[in-house]
């Protein structure tokens, strides 16, 4: 599946703003750390952008994301693409055994996170650091939806040091800011 398809798809499942938004801060990271780490930026792209297309007519566990992994795989898309997108939800039982999949995860709720955090900020995303976000992430109360152990564990998956990991998908959603509306 192409880009464009993927888009089609997601934009056929999800109307909601705020997680296409979401899906496509993660397709942003997930094209930088493919460019990082030599891998192809269309599949590791598609692959971030169609991880929670299902999530809206499937909000609930299990359901998300194996009613999604089932459309796709109707539709073609590759078992790679599936198992990541399968693995980034630990209930699943899919282990995440690829870098790809490693990557999709260790991007899913630091995405979220970072949109948060940008969200407060009279600038939003422009001089948004690390050190922000790391500060932010000891506050319980701010996005208390966001798993902090999730962020951490995914750096740690993926095998590269947290703040290293924040500055980076920083930079990859500052990228695409308007278009996730966090450009002022």
């Amino acid at each position: 599946m192409d880009r464009k398809e993927a888009w089609n798809l997601m934009c056929e499942y999800t109307q909601n703003e705020n997680l296409r938004k979401h899906m496509r801060a993660v397709e942003a990271c997930m094209e930088a750390y493919a460019r990082k780490f030599g891998e192809n930026e269309e599949v590791w792209a598609v692959t971030g952008l169609l991880h929670d297309f299902d999530y809206e007519k499937y909000p609930n566990a299990p359901d998300h994301p194996l009613k999604g992994s089932e459309i796709l795989q109707e539709k073609g898309v590759s078992e790679e693409i599936r198992r990541a997108i399968l693995g980034h939800a630990d209930y699943s039982g899919v282990p995440r055994d690829t870098r790809m999949a490693k990557a999709l995860f260790a991007c899913d709720e630091l995405a979220g996170f970072i949109t948060a955090c940008s969200l407060v900020r009279p600038d939003r995303i422009a001089s948004l650091e690390a050190r922000s976000v790391r500060k932010r992430m000891k506050d319980k109360a701010f996005a208390r939806a966001v798993s902090r152990e999730d962020i951490a564990k995914g750096a740690e998956e993926l095998g590269v040091p947290l703040d290293e990991h924040i500055a980076f998908c920083i930079e990859a959603m500052r990228a695409i800011a308007p278009e996730l509306g966090l450009a002022v």
